[in-house]
């Protein structure tokens, strides 16, 4: 799971770098907590996606899967686990006309995809990228800007669900191609 994390936060990026009119030249895309000393450093557009949970989604497990390795060997691996992502997505700006604009853009832009394009994903995961906006009756961003310490400010949340890498692969047991043995006919009226 080492670079699940960063690879999704790698194709949001990506993706609102694309479709946002947000020039690395004009302004970030961040991903740190914001706080009040993180605020107060932010002179600059900026689109924040706080990554401030992750939990087990309800979604069935993906696999498991087999391969056959470079040796010609197969190898299996169990089911791998889907995992949420819960991101507090918020926009800075110099006036909060500007902030609203810029929050209502990006929301536009994420909700346009269900699935973050492969293009935008850099590393290899093991399943899409799901992208949906959360209900805020399950996750409460007033409560979120509250652990904070920072005031209140427009926001929204979306959740992220992807295939946890969990699990090694290893070798599988060998295919059985026969059986071999002999079977006894057992005398008419036994029972085991």
């Amino acid at each position: 799971m080492s670079v699940l994390i960063p690879a999704v936060e790698d194709g949001l990026e990506k993706l609102l770098r694309s479709t946002l009119p947000l020039p690395v030249e004009q302004g970030d895309i961040s991903f740190d907590a914001p706080n009040s000393t993180w605020s107060a450093q932010v002179n600059r557009l900026t689109v924040n996606l706080f990554l401030y949970g992750v939990t087990r989604s309800g979604q069935p497990h993906r696999g498991p899967s087999l391969r056959t390795n470079a040796a010609g060997g197969i190898e299996r691996r169990h089911a791998l686990p889907m995992v949420e992502l819960s991101y507090l997505v918020s926009a800075w700006a110099g006036s909060t006309r500007d902030e609203h604009l810029l929050l209502g853009d990006a929301l536009t832009r994420l909700l346009a995809f269900q699935i973050l394009p492969p293009e935008h994903v850099s590393a290899p995961l093991e399943s899409s990228v799901q992208i949906a906006l959360a209900e805020d009756e399950k996750v409460r961003p007033r409560d979120v800007w509250g652990g904070l310490g920072g005031t209140l400010k427009a926001s929204f949340t979306i959740v992220v669900t992807v295939a946890a890498d969990a699990y090694d692969w290893e070798a599988a047991a060998p295919q059985v191609t026969s059986v071999v043995g002999t079977a006894v006919p057992m005398p008419a009226g036994s029972r085991p």
